[in-house]
């Protein structure tokens, strides 16, 4: 504050008073309460079951035991670890859980950007929100009941499937036994399932591009191939570029539930991953401990792949999550 010295009659110049650390932070406390409130159950709920949960990640350095506790079960250190490496499943389970993430990748990534793309294209809104309706559907539909339907049309006997292969004068095939099938089984079901809803986010993206650059477009005589490939395609290249980085940080996992209500002991060869050997080592074995050590080193192996393209992908396009 800026005042006047009465004796010499020239200005003096008051520092101001210093404000405390938080008040900045509790004066938008009160302002904004309401948007605190709301975003308070998602605070509470990530807390109470993602972060808390974390400090269980001490057994699988331990030997654990349920009647003595965490704290008091014996140290064993990285030997857990070093039993699922030299496990005779260890490869059988990496490579199951890659090739099915690979799989999965390249065929249901580039689905519902075809999808989206293919939508932004039409020009009459019932049809367009039909075909929204019915891709949609799959994905309110819960996985039990996703896993009964697959189950009921490829039944060898009364299935869909191989009625029509039956009338086709071939034999019918076993697709829930055979290891062959699997993969083709769960990826293309995946893809069906989730295609209508992930096309939502690519839409969204497309309707944040300039209208006014497909009409010069347009009027430079390009045609609806030529629009596509060079504004729409590039207008959400950033989102499609966050969404593969997610993707890529999840190569190790896949989807439990699905999984474990399609396989059988003679599809283990090819449908085993990390994620059942886990549940039934872990849950049904009851090895606590054990089943832990697997999945810390799933989840590390997950971070350090998301960090690895983070980076790469903001060294070359200056695009990434962080």
């Amino acid at each position: 504050m800026i005042g006047t010295d009465a004796r010499s009659g020239q200005g003096t110049v008051e520092l101001p008073l210093k404000r405390g650390r938080h008040s900045g932070w509790g004066k938008a406390l009160r302002r904004h309460y309401w948007l605190y409130l709301m975003v308070l159950p998602t605070v509470v709920y990530f807390t109470l079951f993602a972060y808390l949960p974390m400090g269980g990640v001490v057994i699988a350095f331990k030997r654990f035991n349920p009647f003595v506790g965490i704290l008091k079960s014996p140290w064993v250190g990285f030997a857990h670890f070093t039993r699922f490496f030299s496990s005779i499943y260890f490869g059988r389970l990496v490579r199951n859980t890659v090739v099915l993430n690979l799989y999965n990748l390249a065929v249901g990534f580039p689905a519902p950007i075809i999808l989206a793309l293919l939508l932004n294209e039409v020009k009459r809104p019932w049809f367009k929100r039909l075909v929204q309706s019915i891709t949609y559907l799959p994905y309110f539909i819960s996985t039990v009941v996703i896993t009964g339907i697959i189950i009921n049309f490829l039944s060898p006997t009364v299935g869909v499937v191989n009625q029509i292969i039956r009338a086709l004068g071939a034999e019918p095939i076993e697709f829930l036994n055979q290891p062959q099938w699997f993969r083709h089984v769960y990826v293309w079901t995946d893809v069906w399932q989730f295609v209508g809803w992930g096309s939502i986010i690519y839409l969204a993206a497309l309707s944040g591009i300039d209208p006014t650059l497909y009409e010069s477009a347009e009027i430079d005589g390009a045609g609806r191939l030529a629009k596509v490939w060079h504004i729409s395609l590039p207008g959400i290249l950033p989102t499609i570029m966050v969404i593969l980085l997610l993707s890529l940080g999840y190569m190790l996992s896949i989807g439990f539930e699905k999984v474990f209500l399609l396989y059988n002991p003679n599809t283990y060869v090819t449908a085993d991953v990390i994620s059942t050997y886990v549940f039934r080592t872990g849950l049904q074995g009851a090895q606590y401990d054990f089943g832990t050590a697997v999945g810390l080193f799933n989840s590390v192996v997950n971070l350090i792949l998301l960090a690895t393209f983070n980076g790469i992908a903001r060294r070359l396009r200056q695009e990434s999550l962080w």
